[in-house]
């Protein structure tokens, strides 16, 4: 099963553990506990707890599908995160939820459990023909603690026609990356998750690859992250100047004041 990402960005909670600890805890290794067969050697398994056999299994699956997505959720209302980028994430959780109730295997798993990547990727492509491309909305949440005047600046540059192309492209070349990793779990998950909906062997591949696709998977998002950043930020510094940056709104707005696109 696909584990969603929180849709916040790192920080460190009052507790002092790293916000990636708990994601890592909550979206990888207690779903990960949750489907073995047998926790660590120790015998015990959470399916056996839940009544065993293939009800048993199942609700195991299910479980171990909807923590992540309970954290998620649960991150998002009691940080009472409602940017656009936090909307997005919280809205996949749900879909990712959804598809738990999908009760399938073999061919049809490895499509569900890339089901997110896909229609991530297909609506970034849609966006990127419209005047607001989805990339767009993750680089704008980077410059919400920014003073007004240098958000409006930065929020000026990514509405210029020749840096608008930059983030259709970026959002376009993001959105082929996250397809190509839907592609390739999906392929992992057909080729490792051959056994029936069910089973305790079912849960037991479902938690391997889990553990396996997750640095592949990471490393994918970052390359298209990177990449489309690449296109951007090339557009920005065509447009404004070597040094312009939209993460340094401060030092962009001061380079479109010299410019004289925007009032001193």
């Amino acid at each position: 099963m696909t584990v969603p990402q929180s849709p916040r960005p790192v920080t460190t909670p009052r507790s002092g553990v790293p916000k990636t600890v708990w994601d890592l805890v909550f979206t990888l290794i207690i779903p990960i506990l949750i489907l073995s067969p047998n926790i660590l050697g120790s015998g015990i398994s959470v399916a056996e707890l839940l009544g065993g056999g293939t009800g048993g299994n199942i609700r195991a699956y299910v479980v171990a599908a909807l923590i992540p997505v309970v954290y998620v959720l649960v991150d998002l209302f009691v940080n009472r995160n409602v940017s656009p980028v936090a909307i997005i994430g919280g809205a996949g959780a749900i879909f990712s939820g959804a598809l738990a109730f999908w009760y399938v295997d073999g061919f049809w798993y490895a499509i569900k459990d890339s089901a997110r990547s896909y229609l991530t990727g297909i609506l970034f492509l849609i966006s990127a023909a419209t005047s607001v491309p989805l990339f767009r909305v993750f680089l704008d949440a980077a410059s919400i603690g920014e003073k007004p005047e240098d958000r409006a600046a930065t929020q000026q540059a990514m509405r210029d026609p020749q840096v608008h192309r930059a983030l259709a492209l970026g959002t376009v070349a993001f959105a082929v990356v996250d397809l190509v990793g839907g592609v390739v779990n999906s392929i992992v998950n057909y080729g490792r998750v051959t056994a029936r909906f069910g089973t305790d062997t079912f849960n037991a591949q479902v938690a391997e690859v889990n553990a396996i696709m997750r640095i592949p998977a990471l490393v994918i998002s970052l390359v298209g992250v990177g990449l489309a950043l690449w296109l951007v930020q090339g557009a920005v510094r065509r447009r404004y100047g070597d040094g312009a940056s939209l993460f340094e709104p401060a030092k962009l707005a001061a380079r479109m004041r010299e410019r004289g696109e925007i009032g001193a």
